[in-house]
Protein backbone atom coordinates (compact mmCIF):
# COMPACT_ATOMS: atom_id res chain seq x y z
CA UNK A 1 0.00 0.00 0.00
CA UNK A 2 1.83 3.57 -1.11
CA UNK A 3 2.53 5.44 1.76
CA UNK A 4 0.35 9.05 2.34
CA UNK A 5 3.74 10.78 1.91
CA UNK A 6 4.39 8.91 -2.32
CA UNK A 7 0.67 9.83 -2.96
CA UNK A 8 1.01 13.34 -1.70
CA UNK A 9 4.31 13.86 -3.80
CA UNK A 10 2.91 12.65 -6.89
CA UNK A 11 -0.09 14.80 -7.12
CA UNK A 12 1.36 17.83 -5.34
CA UNK A 13 0.58 21.45 -5.93
CA UNK A 14 3.22 24.43 -5.17
CA UNK A 15 1.11 25.74 -3.13
CA UNK A 16 13.60 49.44 35.89
CA UNK A 17 14.99 53.26 35.20
CA UNK A 18 13.07 56.48 36.04
CA UNK A 19 10.71 57.98 33.47
CA UNK A 20 11.74 60.16 31.00
CA UNK A 21 10.86 64.06 32.21
CA UNK A 22 11.96 65.45 29.04
CA UNK A 23 9.68 66.99 26.76
CA UNK A 24 11.46 65.86 23.51
CA UNK A 25 10.29 62.05 24.48
CA UNK A 26 6.98 62.66 25.76
CA UNK A 27 4.08 61.56 23.93
CA UNK A 28 1.34 64.27 22.36
CA UNK A 29 -1.03 64.92 25.12
CA UNK A 30 -3.71 65.73 22.55
CA UNK A 31 -3.26 62.30 21.39
CA UNK A 32 -2.85 60.46 24.78
CA UNK A 33 -3.61 56.79 25.16
CA UNK A 34 -6.83 55.63 26.95
CA UNK A 35 -7.23 52.42 28.53
CA UNK A 36 -9.53 49.24 28.05
CA UNK A 37 -10.40 47.07 25.50
CA UNK A 38 -9.24 47.84 21.45
CA UNK A 39 -13.08 48.56 19.95
CA UNK A 40 -12.39 48.38 15.70
CA UNK A 41 -12.63 51.94 14.78
CA UNK A 42 -12.12 53.53 17.77
CA UNK A 43 -8.82 52.46 17.56
CA UNK A 44 -6.69 55.00 16.05
CA UNK A 45 -3.31 54.95 15.18
CA UNK A 46 -0.52 57.56 15.61
CA UNK A 47 -0.67 58.87 12.08
CA UNK A 48 -4.30 59.21 11.42
CA UNK A 49 -4.60 61.37 14.85
CA UNK A 50 -1.74 63.50 13.54
CA UNK A 51 -3.71 63.64 9.78
CA UNK A 52 -6.85 64.73 11.46
CA UNK A 53 -4.76 67.79 13.29
CA UNK A 54 -3.61 69.33 9.81
CA UNK A 55 -0.29 67.60 10.29
CA UNK A 56 0.22 70.52 12.55
CA UNK A 57 3.41 68.03 14.44
CA UNK A 58 5.66 68.56 11.05
CA UNK A 59 4.72 72.29 10.18
CA UNK A 60 7.49 74.33 9.44
CA UNK A 61 10.07 71.51 9.39
CA UNK A 62 11.72 69.54 6.18
CA UNK A 63 10.96 66.21 6.73
CA UNK A 64 11.93 63.01 6.14
CA UNK A 65 9.52 60.04 6.32
CA UNK A 66 10.95 56.35 6.73
CA UNK A 67 7.68 54.19 6.28
CA UNK A 68 6.86 51.77 3.84
CA UNK A 69 3.43 50.09 2.67
CA UNK A 70 1.95 50.03 5.98
CA UNK A 71 2.30 53.46 6.99
CA UNK A 72 -1.57 54.04 5.90
CA UNK A 73 -4.22 55.91 6.79
CA UNK A 74 -7.43 54.50 7.73
CA UNK A 75 -8.53 55.35 4.44
CA UNK A 76 -6.32 53.59 3.16
CA UNK A 77 -4.30 56.51 1.86
CA UNK A 78 -0.53 56.23 2.25
CA UNK A 79 1.23 59.18 4.98
CA UNK A 80 3.28 60.04 2.34
CA UNK A 81 0.53 60.81 -0.39
CA UNK A 82 -1.33 62.49 2.35
CA UNK A 83 1.50 64.86 3.38
CA UNK A 84 2.66 65.61 0.29
CA UNK A 85 -1.14 66.70 -0.82
CA UNK A 86 -0.63 68.89 1.96
CA UNK A 87 0.85 72.53 0.94
CA UNK A 88 1.89 73.42 4.00
CA UNK A 89 4.38 70.34 4.36
CA UNK A 90 8.28 70.47 3.09
CA UNK A 91 8.98 66.53 2.45
CA UNK A 92 12.42 66.17 2.00
CA UNK A 93 12.05 62.62 1.20
CA UNK A 94 11.48 59.19 1.70
CA UNK A 95 13.64 56.29 3.33
CA UNK A 96 12.66 52.39 2.55
CA UNK A 97 13.44 50.07 4.67
CA UNK A 98 14.14 46.00 3.98
CA UNK A 99 11.69 45.10 1.60
CA UNK A 100 11.80 48.33 0.49
CA UNK A 101 9.34 51.32 0.51
CA UNK A 102 7.11 49.78 -2.38
CA UNK A 103 7.03 46.61 -0.14
CA UNK A 104 8.34 44.50 -3.33
CA UNK A 105 11.81 43.71 -2.50
CA UNK A 106 12.46 39.97 -0.56
CA UNK A 107 13.75 39.11 2.88
CA UNK A 108 17.64 40.53 2.94
CA UNK A 109 16.67 42.50 0.13
CA UNK A 110 15.64 46.63 -0.68
CA UNK A 111 14.20 48.68 -3.48
CA UNK A 112 17.15 50.76 -5.27
CA UNK A 113 17.08 54.77 -5.06
CA UNK A 114 13.67 55.96 -7.04
CA UNK A 115 12.06 59.08 -7.89
CA UNK A 116 8.21 58.24 -6.31
CA UNK A 117 5.86 58.75 -9.74
CA UNK A 118 3.00 59.95 -7.67
CA UNK A 119 4.96 62.78 -5.61
CA UNK A 120 7.92 63.30 -7.13
CA UNK A 121 10.02 62.76 -4.04
CA UNK A 122 13.12 60.92 -3.99
CA UNK A 123 12.89 57.29 -2.10
CA UNK A 124 16.33 56.25 -0.44
CA UNK A 125 17.62 53.20 0.13
CA UNK A 126 18.37 52.94 3.95
CA UNK A 127 17.96 49.44 4.11
CA UNK A 128 21.28 47.95 6.10
CA UNK A 129 22.55 51.63 6.69
CA UNK A 130 24.22 52.19 9.99
CA UNK A 131 23.90 55.68 11.75
CA UNK A 132 26.89 57.21 9.90
CA UNK A 133 25.09 56.67 6.56
CA UNK A 134 21.67 57.45 7.92
CA UNK A 135 23.03 60.91 8.07
CA UNK A 136 24.59 61.12 4.98
CA UNK A 137 21.39 59.98 3.60
CA UNK A 138 19.50 62.83 6.05
CA UNK A 139 21.63 65.31 4.94
CA UNK A 140 21.62 64.93 1.53
CA UNK A 141 18.18 64.98 1.70
CA UNK A 142 17.99 68.02 3.88
CA UNK A 143 15.65 66.80 6.39
CA UNK A 144 15.21 68.57 10.04
CA UNK A 145 12.95 66.40 11.12
CA UNK A 146 12.87 62.85 10.31
CA UNK A 147 9.34 60.45 10.44
CA UNK A 148 8.97 56.86 11.55
CA UNK A 149 5.72 55.49 10.88
CA UNK A 150 5.78 51.69 10.03
CA UNK A 151 3.99 48.63 10.96
CA UNK A 152 5.98 46.10 13.56
CA UNK A 153 5.07 42.79 14.79
CA UNK A 154 6.75 42.52 17.82
CA UNK A 155 9.83 40.85 17.66
CA UNK A 156 13.94 41.28 17.73
CA UNK A 157 14.56 39.86 14.96
CA UNK A 158 12.08 41.78 12.85
CA UNK A 159 14.08 44.32 11.61
CA UNK A 160 12.15 47.90 11.17
CA UNK A 161 12.99 48.60 14.78
CA UNK A 162 16.62 48.61 14.13
CA UNK A 163 16.70 50.60 10.68
CA UNK A 164 14.46 52.91 13.58
CA UNK A 165 17.13 52.75 16.15
CA UNK A 166 19.84 53.19 13.45
CA UNK A 167 17.64 56.51 12.52
CA UNK A 168 17.11 57.77 16.08
CA UNK A 169 21.49 57.76 16.27
CA UNK A 170 21.85 59.72 12.85
CA UNK A 171 18.89 62.39 13.69
CA UNK A 172 20.88 62.76 16.84
CA UNK A 173 24.14 63.35 15.24
CA UNK A 174 22.88 65.90 13.05
CA UNK A 175 20.31 67.40 15.12
CA UNK A 176 17.56 66.41 13.50
CA UNK A 177 14.11 66.07 15.22
CA UNK A 178 12.39 62.24 15.55
CA UNK A 179 8.83 61.39 15.39
CA UNK A 180 7.24 58.57 15.62
CA UNK A 181 3.63 58.00 14.22
CA UNK A 182 2.43 54.91 16.48
CA UNK A 183 0.92 51.77 15.61
CA UNK A 184 -0.69 48.79 18.08
CA UNK A 185 1.68 46.17 18.28
CA UNK A 186 -0.42 42.73 17.03
CA UNK A 187 0.44 40.26 19.23
CA UNK A 188 0.20 42.15 22.58
CA UNK A 189 1.59 43.50 25.56
CA UNK A 190 3.91 40.07 26.31
CA UNK A 191 7.46 39.58 27.14
CA UNK A 192 9.29 36.36 26.07
CA UNK A 193 12.32 34.95 25.32
CA UNK A 194 15.96 35.29 25.64
CA UNK A 195 17.78 38.24 25.95
CA UNK A 196 20.38 39.43 23.16
CA UNK A 197 23.96 39.08 24.01
CA UNK A 198 26.37 41.89 23.11
CA UNK A 199 28.62 38.67 21.15
CA UNK A 200 25.84 38.24 18.97
CA UNK A 201 24.70 41.57 17.73
CA UNK A 202 23.60 41.60 13.92
CA UNK A 203 21.21 43.19 11.76
CA UNK A 204 18.65 41.20 12.96
CA UNK A 205 19.39 41.72 17.08
CA UNK A 206 21.14 44.67 17.12
CA UNK A 207 21.06 45.75 20.44
CA UNK A 208 20.41 43.18 23.87
CA UNK A 209 16.55 43.77 24.25
CA UNK A 210 14.52 40.12 24.56
CA UNK A 211 12.66 38.33 22.09
CA UNK A 212 9.70 39.61 22.16
CA UNK A 213 9.60 43.02 24.03
CA UNK A 214 5.88 43.62 23.97
CA UNK A 215 6.45 46.83 22.88
CA UNK A 216 4.70 49.26 20.88
CA UNK A 217 7.40 51.36 18.13
CA UNK A 218 6.69 54.47 20.02
CA UNK A 219 7.70 52.83 23.21
CA UNK A 220 10.89 50.85 22.07
CA UNK A 221 11.79 54.54 20.73
CA UNK A 222 11.23 55.93 24.03
CA UNK A 223 13.56 53.12 25.60
CA UNK A 224 16.35 53.44 23.06
CA UNK A 225 16.47 57.13 23.80
CA UNK A 226 16.62 56.49 27.65
CA UNK A 227 18.25 53.26 27.28
CA UNK A 228 20.64 52.60 24.25
CA UNK A 229 20.85 55.95 22.66
CA UNK A 230 23.54 57.76 25.42
CA UNK A 231 25.81 54.36 25.11
CA UNK A 232 26.10 55.59 21.62
CA UNK A 233 28.96 57.61 22.55
CA UNK A 234 28.57 61.42 23.51
CA UNK A 235 25.24 62.97 22.50
CA UNK A 236 22.71 61.96 24.46
CA UNK A 237 19.67 61.51 23.86
CA UNK A 238 17.53 62.63 20.35
CA UNK A 239 15.06 64.73 20.53
CA UNK A 240 11.63 62.55 20.67
CA UNK A 241 8.18 63.04 19.86
CA UNK A 242 5.84 60.18 19.98
CA UNK A 243 2.34 60.39 18.53
CA UNK A 244 0.23 57.64 20.49
CA UNK A 245 -2.37 54.98 19.69
CA UNK A 246 -5.58 56.08 21.24
CA UNK A 247 -8.15 53.37 22.43
CA UNK A 248 -6.25 50.48 21.91
CA UNK A 249 -6.09 47.58 24.75
CA UNK A 250 -2.22 46.61 25.22
CA UNK A 251 -3.35 43.11 25.83
CA UNK A 252 -5.23 42.88 22.57
CA UNK A 253 -4.06 41.32 19.61
CA UNK A 254 -4.46 42.78 15.66
CA UNK A 255 -7.61 40.02 15.23
CA UNK A 256 -9.65 42.55 17.77
CA UNK A 257 -8.60 46.14 17.00
CA UNK A 258 -10.25 45.80 13.97
CA UNK A 259 -7.33 48.32 12.03
CA UNK A 260 -6.55 47.06 8.25
CA UNK A 261 -4.19 44.61 8.01
CA UNK A 262 -1.40 45.48 5.61
CA UNK A 263 1.61 43.07 5.17
CA UNK A 264 4.76 44.67 6.34
CA UNK A 265 6.94 42.40 4.59
CA UNK A 266 5.89 40.03 2.02
CA UNK A 267 6.25 36.82 4.08
CA UNK A 268 3.88 37.84 6.84
CA UNK A 269 0.55 38.31 5.44
CA UNK A 270 -1.76 38.05 7.65
CA UNK A 271 -2.30 39.11 11.38
CA UNK A 272 -2.42 35.16 12.02
CA UNK A 273 1.67 35.33 10.79
CA UNK A 274 2.42 37.85 12.83
CA UNK A 275 0.94 35.66 15.84
CA UNK A 276 3.34 33.09 15.50
CA UNK A 277 6.35 34.98 14.32
CA UNK A 278 7.69 35.46 17.40
CA UNK A 279 8.29 31.52 17.81
CA UNK A 280 8.44 30.26 14.67
CA UNK A 281 10.91 32.66 13.22
CA UNK A 282 13.53 30.11 15.15
CA UNK A 283 13.17 28.01 11.83
CA UNK A 284 14.92 30.21 9.32
CA UNK A 285 18.18 29.05 11.66
CA UNK A 286 17.16 24.94 11.00
CA UNK A 287 16.61 23.40 7.94
CA UNK A 288 13.21 23.04 8.33
CA UNK A 289 11.19 25.07 5.84
CA UNK A 290 9.69 28.32 7.63
CA UNK A 291 6.66 27.80 5.02
CA UNK A 292 8.60 30.53 2.81
CA UNK A 293 7.11 29.57 -0.71
CA UNK A 294 3.65 29.09 0.84
CA UNK A 295 0.75 30.82 0.77
CA UNK A 296 1.05 30.35 4.81
CA UNK A 297 4.59 31.39 5.90
CA UNK A 298 5.73 30.79 9.41
CA UNK A 299 2.77 28.75 9.96
CA UNK A 300 3.14 25.57 8.02
CA UNK A 301 6.58 24.66 9.35
CA UNK A 302 8.17 21.13 7.79
CA UNK A 303 10.29 19.33 5.96
CA UNK A 304 10.53 16.52 3.62
CA UNK A 305 11.87 14.46 6.67
CA UNK A 306 8.71 14.60 9.02
CA UNK A 307 5.77 12.65 8.94
CA UNK A 308 2.80 12.11 11.29
CA UNK A 309 4.71 11.80 14.72
CA UNK A 310 5.81 15.26 14.52
CA UNK A 311 2.62 16.70 15.01
CA UNK A 312 0.75 13.69 17.33
CA UNK A 313 3.88 14.60 19.42
CA UNK A 314 3.23 18.57 19.74
CA UNK A 315 -0.63 18.05 20.40
CA UNK A 316 0.19 15.61 23.02
CA UNK A 317 2.34 18.75 25.42
CA UNK A 318 -1.24 20.39 25.35
CA UNK A 319 0.93 23.74 24.97
CA UNK A 320 -1.98 26.83 25.97
CA UNK A 321 -3.86 28.25 23.21
CA UNK A 322 -2.65 26.12 20.02
CA UNK A 323 -3.37 22.92 17.97
CA UNK A 324 -0.73 21.02 15.66
CA UNK A 325 -2.53 19.78 12.12
CA UNK A 326 -0.61 17.45 9.98
CA UNK A 327 0.31 18.98 7.21
CA UNK A 328 2.17 18.67 3.59
CA UNK A 329 3.20 21.29 1.39
CA UNK A 330 5.73 21.67 -1.69
CA UNK A 331 7.52 25.46 -1.10
CA UNK A 332 7.78 28.04 -4.02
CA UNK A 333 10.97 29.11 -3.46
CA UNK A 334 13.34 28.55 -0.14
CA UNK A 335 14.30 26.00 1.20
CA UNK A 336 12.86 22.46 -0.22
CA UNK A 337 11.75 24.37 -3.51
CA UNK A 338 9.76 21.76 -5.65
CA UNK A 339 9.85 18.81 -3.02
CA UNK A 340 7.11 17.47 -0.77
CA UNK A 341 7.77 18.35 3.09
CA UNK A 342 5.59 16.95 5.87
CA UNK A 343 5.24 19.04 8.82
CA UNK A 344 2.64 20.87 10.82
CA UNK A 345 -0.02 24.09 10.28
CA UNK A 346 -0.04 25.82 13.49
CA UNK A 347 -3.94 26.23 14.78
CA UNK A 348 -3.65 29.26 17.15
CA UNK A 349 -7.16 28.82 18.99
CA UNK A 350 -6.99 31.52 22.01
CA UNK A 351 -3.89 34.29 20.81
CA UNK A 352 -4.43 35.75 24.33
CA UNK A 353 -3.16 32.31 26.00
CA UNK A 354 -0.88 30.98 22.97
CA UNK A 355 2.85 31.39 24.08
CA UNK A 356 4.82 31.85 20.48
CA UNK A 357 7.94 31.16 22.06
CA UNK A 358 7.47 28.59 24.19
CA UNK A 359 5.20 26.62 21.23
CA UNK A 360 8.15 27.05 19.27
CA UNK A 361 11.18 25.94 21.66
CA UNK A 362 8.76 22.43 21.76
CA UNK A 363 8.74 22.67 17.74
CA UNK A 364 12.38 22.60 18.17
CA UNK A 365 12.67 20.24 20.80
CA UNK A 366 10.66 17.56 19.06
CA UNK A 367 12.36 18.15 15.29
CA UNK A 368 15.45 17.69 16.99
CA UNK A 369 14.30 13.93 17.33
CA UNK A 370 14.66 13.36 14.10
CA UNK A 371 18.15 12.37 12.85
CA UNK A 372 17.91 14.55 9.37
CA UNK A 373 17.11 17.62 11.78
CA UNK A 374 20.12 20.46 11.16
CA UNK A 375 21.08 23.62 12.19
CA UNK A 376 21.65 25.86 9.39
CA UNK A 377 24.98 27.76 8.88
CA UNK A 378 26.03 30.81 8.04
CA UNK A 379 28.58 30.51 5.55
CA UNK A 380 29.80 34.14 5.28
CA UNK A 381 30.03 34.48 9.51
CA UNK A 382 32.80 31.69 10.31
CA UNK A 383 33.30 33.30 13.88
CA UNK A 384 29.81 32.73 14.55
CA UNK A 385 28.48 30.15 12.13
CA UNK A 386 25.06 29.31 13.20
CA UNK A 387 21.74 31.30 12.38
CA UNK A 388 19.98 30.40 14.98
CA UNK A 389 22.49 31.98 17.56
CA UNK A 390 21.91 35.24 16.42
CA UNK A 391 18.31 34.80 15.88
CA UNK A 392 17.96 33.47 19.73
CA UNK A 393 20.65 36.19 21.15
CA UNK A 394 23.67 32.92 21.83
CA UNK A 395 24.31 29.82 21.37
CA UNK A 396 22.64 28.75 24.59
CA UNK A 397 19.28 27.97 22.91
CA UNK A 398 20.97 25.60 20.35
CA UNK A 399 23.33 24.12 23.39
CA UNK A 400 20.34 23.05 24.93
CA UNK A 401 18.22 21.40 22.51
CA UNK A 402 21.26 19.73 21.34
CA UNK A 403 21.70 18.49 24.78
CA UNK A 404 18.18 17.13 25.12
CA UNK A 405 16.66 19.19 27.77
CA UNK A 406 12.81 19.56 27.57
CA UNK A 407 10.77 22.95 27.24
CA UNK A 408 10.55 23.91 30.55
CA UNK A 409 14.22 23.70 31.61
CA UNK A 410 15.13 25.53 28.31
CA UNK A 411 12.50 28.05 29.23
CA UNK A 412 13.39 28.41 32.79
CA UNK A 413 16.91 30.20 31.78
CA UNK A 414 15.99 33.32 30.37
CA UNK A 415 12.38 34.35 32.79
CA UNK A 416 14.92 35.87 35.37
CA UNK A 417 16.01 38.12 32.04
CA UNK A 418 12.42 38.86 30.74
CA UNK A 419 11.22 40.04 34.35
CA UNK A 420 14.57 41.65 34.38
CA UNK A 421 13.62 43.75 30.62
CA UNK A 422 10.01 44.39 32.19
CA UNK A 423 11.12 46.21 34.98
CA UNK A 424 13.19 48.50 32.93
CA UNK A 425 10.31 49.08 30.09
CA UNK A 426 8.08 49.91 32.55
CA UNK A 427 9.19 53.75 32.84
CA UNK A 428 8.22 54.21 28.73
CA UNK A 429 5.15 52.64 28.08
CA UNK A 430 2.57 54.47 26.84
CA UNK A 431 -0.03 52.09 27.01
CA UNK A 432 -1.71 50.10 30.80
Amino acid sequence: MPSRRSLLAGGAAAALAAPLASPATAATAADGPSGGRSRGRDVVPGADAAAARGWSVLRGRRVGVISNPTGVLRDATHIVDSMAAHGELDIAGVFGPEHGFRGSAQAGESEPEFTDPRTGLTVYDAYGANATRMAELFTRAGADTIVFDIQDVGVRYYTYIWTMYSAMVAARSIGARFVVLDRPNPIGRRADGPLMTEEFTSGVGAEVIVQQHGMTVGELARYFNGELLPKEGPGGTVELEVVPVRGWDPYSTAHEHGLPWVPPSPNMPTPDTAVVYAGTGYFEGTNLSEGRGTTRPFELIGAPYLDHRYSDRLNARKLPGVRFREGYFVPTFGKHTGTTCGGVQIHVTDPRRYEPVTTAVAMLVEARRYDAFAWRQDAWDTRRPFWIDKLSGSPRLRGMVDAGKDVDEITAAWREEVRAFERTRRAYLLYR
